[in-house]
């Protein structure tokens, strides 16, 4: 073409009938007037040339559809083959003058939409009749080219013909490939690529013009979207006009020109979902549906489509919005034609809460995965927009009945008002503050929970949840009294917690010595009360090690079959502790099981029993126990759980009392009485004194079941029987 002197023929006059037959098409397919006429540039060009020139034609002779080409009316279905042509003559040149020409298509959602694909027909047969050349395709909508539901509107469609633009394609091995082409979704920004692009973008004498605050504070907002350092590169050099100097602050908030940008492509009914969706932290089509109050999917399905619609396969709902996007949709000042008011948002948080609340409550079997997801979104949106709290209720005394304790943990509040204003702040403080007990001290718990039930605004059964909790808070820290109370008011009550409570009761005669009050308790709770589990606390401190692990068998085997796995857990947990002392070989299995039970669950109290468990099932050995004790005695400190200090030194005076350690024996009764001063749990001195053989220094506190001199010999013979264990190697 080139000797031909086709290039110098480019930018001349066409014949007056292809102008205006280009004209028209330019005209029916929306294309801009300048593009329209270039395209009819080039085709007429190489029609004249191709017509007008022999020498040109017998160049080309060796091009098979050439003939065809130029018996063929020159009309915008011709015309758009004509690229194979150019393809042809590329292939013609000698090696040391091959290229691989690069054609750049941008913005190519602006070719029409999913519905009116004739320009898009056009370009996608360009592309095919032009396999070395390399397009680069960019837009804000994937291409669809390899969905075989498209056969028909395009030419070639779908995973065969563009096997990388497919998700999931399986080419058949006897058809060829042409060529390599791959989607790819430019993804955001680093943190580090977002400072580098701001430094390089504005500068002056080599430095950066945008100051490093600035940068820092523009790349924390940004969440790496291009689009968003673009608009804040154009907002400084704006202020900088006036003759300001840009500071950091005038950056931190999000930009209503995002908002425009985002949706200017959209449909109605997709802007509309965008908006529904964005109250939500993840969601399916379902859901997004649903939330949107529309009754068919199709704009949803377009919508996920979208780049800032990000999918996580592995999810409990695959989809989210692009963090930034999301932000900017919910609280920039929205000024399109469609903009949301604040009843418009109020309404759609109603759906989305329903739609949530659908979603768990039409579940089947116990998905605790679904329950606690479905919990952070509902309680963020009944918090954010004050609604009444529904099946939220349901939904918190189930999370709080399996006794797991996965962290809740939605979104910060959108406002500033703070504080604990509605049923929902309440409710979420509350599930709040008894997920972070397990790894805060029980003062903490007892100042959230006290804080808690003083807003008065839980209903009457979530606020008798709340003071049952306090009660146990208040129990850990030996406040027994306070407890007592709170205990009575929840058992009086004879709401849902009223056996947790009774059990609670029997727990606070337990630890002040009453025994038999507290087994005769016991008989009345029922599995809910965890009657197993208080006979097995009961029987263990009177050496009655055999009873004791039966029971903690038969309390854990009874809510296994109510599939109450915290409770099973800890039931092993206690088994495995009260055979160390008894059967170390046999304690080592059931620990293991334990762990096993553990997995999963966030039960600080239990898992701290069952590294006790391990002290005593070694106790006697020499070698590090005298380390983990030391490590293990720190790491309780720290957690306010005056039950495991206690159960901790009670396990260090029988390792003393095994090795006849006199002097450390002294100082493991000295911290005893100690953290027994307030009166619970004073009967450990004593089961230490009767470990070591010791004499008390004065009378029992404690009613046991049996004698005093019964409960000392059983304790006694625990320490005889391990000496000669360790004796015997046995």
């Amino acid at each position: 073409m080139r000797r031909g002197g086709l290039a110098g023929r480019f930018g001349r006059a066409m014949p007056q009938q292809m102008q205006s037959a280009l004209s028209d098409v330019a005209q029916a397919l929306l294309l801009p007037g300048t593009v329209g006429a270039v395209v009819g540039q080039v085709a007429g060009s190489l029609t004249r040339a191709l017509r007008e020139r022999r020498q040109t034609v017998r160049a080309l002779a060796g091009c098979a559809h050439l003939a065809d080409l130029l018996e063929a009316e020159p009309d915008v279905e011709a015309l758009s083959f004509y690229p194979h042509l150019l393809a042809w003559e590329l292939g013609q040149l000698p090696a040391d003058k091959a290229v691989a020409p690069v054609i750049l298509l941008d913005t190519f959602e602006d070719v029409g939409d999913r519905t009116h694909r004739d320009l898009e027909r056009l370009i996608q047969r360009v592309v095919w009749l032009m396999p070395n050349c390399f397009f680069v395709i960019t837009g804000r909508s994937r291409l669809q080219w390899a969905d075989t539901s498209l056969q028909g509107q395009l030419d070639h469609t779908g995973p065969t013909a563009w096997p990388g633009l497919a998700s999931t394609a399986a080419v058949p091995a006897a058809r060829p490939v042409r060529g390599l082409r791959r989607q790819v979704l430019v993804g955001d920004f680093s943190p580090e690529d977002c400072d580098d692009h701001l430094a390089r973008r504005l500068t002056r004498d080599g430095a950066p013009l945008i100051d490093e605050e600035i940068r820092q504070v523009v790349t924390g907002r940004s969440h790496g979207l291009p689009l968003y350092l673009d608009l804040t590169v154009m907002r400084f050099l704006e202020i900088r006009r006036t003759g300001r100097r840009p500071q950091p602050s005038d950056f931190d908030h999000d930009f209503p020109a995002l908002i425009a940008r985002t949706l200017s492509d959209l449909t109605p009914d997709e802007r509309h979902v965008l908006r529904s969706v964005s109250l939500l932290d993840a969601f399916d089509l379902n859901l997004a549906t649903a939330a949107a109050g529309l009754r068919h999917q199709a704009p949803a399905l377009r919508l996920i489509e979208r780049p800032f619609v990000r999918e996580n396969a592995f999810g409990l709902w695959p989809y989210h919005l692009h963090g930034l996007i999301r932000s900017t949709v919910r609280g920039a000042d929205d000024q399109t034609d469609d903009r949301w008011s604040a009843r418009d948002w109020e309404q759609a948080a109603q759906r989305a809460l329903a739609a949530v609340g659908e979603q768990w409550s039409t579940r089947t079997g116990r998905d605790r995965m679904l329950l606690v997801g479905c919990l952070r979104q509902g309680l963020a949106l009944a918090r954010d927009f004050q609604l009444d709290l529904g099946w939220l209720a349901d939904a918190a005394w189930a999370y709080v009945g399996d006794s797991v304790w996965e962290p809740l943990a939605p979104p910060a509040r959108n406002d500033t008002t703070g504080g604990m204003t509605t049923a929902a702040d309440a409710l979420l403080e509350l599930l709040a503050a008894l997920a972070r007990r397990q790894h805060e001290h029980r003062e903490r718990t007892a100042e959230r929970l006290t804080a808690v039930v003083a807003t008065g605004a839980l209903p009457a059964d979530l606020h008798e949840m709340a003071l049952y909790y306090l009660a146990k808070a208040q129990r850990d820290l030996g406040r027994s009294d306070d407890s007592r109370r709170g205990m009575q008011r929840v058992a009086d009550g004879g709401g849902r917690l009223a056996p947790a409570a009774r059990r609670g009761l029997a727990h606070l005669a337990r630890l002040a010595g009453d025994f038999p009050a507290a087994l005769e308790a016991a008989g009345h709770l029922g599995w809910e009360g965890r009657h197993h589990r208080i006979a097995g606390d009961v029987r263990w401190v009177q050496g009655d090690m055999t009873r004791a692990a039966t029971a903690y068998a038969a309390a854990r085997d009874e809510v296994e079959t109510h599939g109450v796995p915290g409770e099973r857990a800890t039931a092993q947990a206690q088994r495995a502790f009260v055979l160390a002392f008894t059967h170390p070989g046999q304690a080592a299995d059931e620990l293991h099981l334990a762990d096993q039970l553990l997995t999963g669950l966030d039960l600080r109290a239990t898992t701290l029993t069952t590294r006790i468990a391990a002290l005593v099932r070694d106790a006697g050995t020499t070698g590090d126990l005298d380390d983990r004790l030391r490590v293990l005695r720190a790491e309780i400190g720290v957690t306010g759980l005056l039950d495991a200090q206690v159960t901790l030194e009670l396990a260090a005076g029988f390792h003393h009392a095994v090795t006849g350690a006199h002097d450390e024996l002294g100082l493991t009764i000295s911290r005893l009485r100690d953290l027994t001063s307030h009166g619970d749990h004073a009967y450990y001195v004593d089961i230490v004194h009767f470990m070591a053989g010791l004499p008390l220094d004065g009378a029992s506190p404690a009613r046991w079941l049996d004698t005093e001199e019964a409960t000392r010999r059983r304790w006694r013979a625990l320490v005889t029987a391990r000496r000669q264990h360790l004796n015997t190697g046995q």
